[in-house]
């Protein structure tokens, strides 16, 4: 999963625990937990690693835990991995053995499909599907009744 030229990966540690968003154009491997977001441009999830928030990257491929959605070009789950929540992925390897509860959406152009539509859940796509309530009609009045009445 090497991104090309020297530049090693950021590696997070297996006794490292990150609370917070990590954002990188280049390669990340976690062997710890880190519990945020996390954007990059290829990530591997150790066997013993947990991340708790969104994946964002080109590859991605998951050994460990994820709770969260994933968006990827490229997916590759081994028998180790466990993923609770939704992938999104243009290209797909499942090991047997490897754990996912969630669905997964298959999109030509990942980066171009979830940039020109809201999240799944979000306000926008909820208010979307709910048809807008008739107008409330106001009571009549008494006077208003009896007017009608004599004019018509």
């Amino acid at each position: 999963m090497s991104q090309g030229g020297n530049v090693a990966p950021s590696i997070i540690s297996a006794n490292l625990h990150i609370v917070g968003n990590l954002n990188t154009e280049g390669e990340v491997q976690v062997d710890g937990t880190i519990d945020g977001d996390v954007t990059s441009h290829a990530l591997t999830v150790g066997e013993n690693a947990k991340v708790s928030g969104e994946i964002v990257t080109d590859e991605v491929e998951i050994r460990g835990s994820i709770e969260g959605r994933v968006v990827a070009r490229s997916v590759k789950l081994s028998k180790s991995a466990h993923v609770v929540g939704d992938i999104v992925h243009e290209v797909l390897s499942i090991e047997s053995g490897a754990y996912i509860e969630g669905q997964l959406k298959r999109a030509e152009n990942v980066k171009k499909a979830e940039s020109a539509k809201p999240a799944f859940g979000s306000k926008v796509e909820k208010e979307a599907d709910v048809p807008a309530a008739p107008a409330a009609k106001k009571p009549e009045t008494a006077a208003e009744t009896r007017l009608k009445s004599v004019s018509g």
